[in-house]
């Protein structure tokens, strides 16, 4: 049974780190900790880790081509039955490669897992924001 006065978990989650593909993992497991803290189901959590990571790693191997990794910011919020992540880098955008089919499914993957997303390239990055309702 869960204490009554114990404090309520965090309605928000922020981690700035390094846009490299092996930091990635804790970045990853910091956000699926956070969500623990929510109460989702199983399934509904793993689609948000599993598409926000797919938003990080676009933003490591994509972000920052010419240059050194710059960084990745990742925010949640969950309010009123609505659970947003957003990831943002400050790099550029490029338009997707022809890939011969094996790559470049990863934005694909983010719009079948969340409810609803969305990106945004500007010219000083881009942000990727994945929502999943009730």
């Amino acid at each position: 049974m869960t204490d009554p006065l114990a404090p309520a978990p965090p309605a928000s989650f922020h981690r700035r780190i390094a846009a490299v593909a092996d930091r990635l993992p804790e970045l990853r497991e910091a956000l699926a900790a956070w969500l623990g803290t929510l109460g989702l189901s199983d399934d509904r959590r793993e689609d948000v880790v599993l598409a926000g990571y797919e938003a990080m790693a676009n933003s490591a191997e994509h972000a920052y081509r010419d240059g050194d990794p710059g960084p990745v910011d990742v925010r949640a919020e969950a309010l009123n039955g609505r659970l947003t992540v957003t990831v943002t880098d400050y790099g550029a955008w490029r338009a997707p490669e022809d890939t011969n089919g094996l790559r470049g499914r990863g934005l694909l993957l983010i719009d079948s897992l969340a409810d609803q997303s969305a990106q945004v390239h500007r010219e000083d990055g881009t942000t990727v924001t994945m929502t999943w309702l009730g």
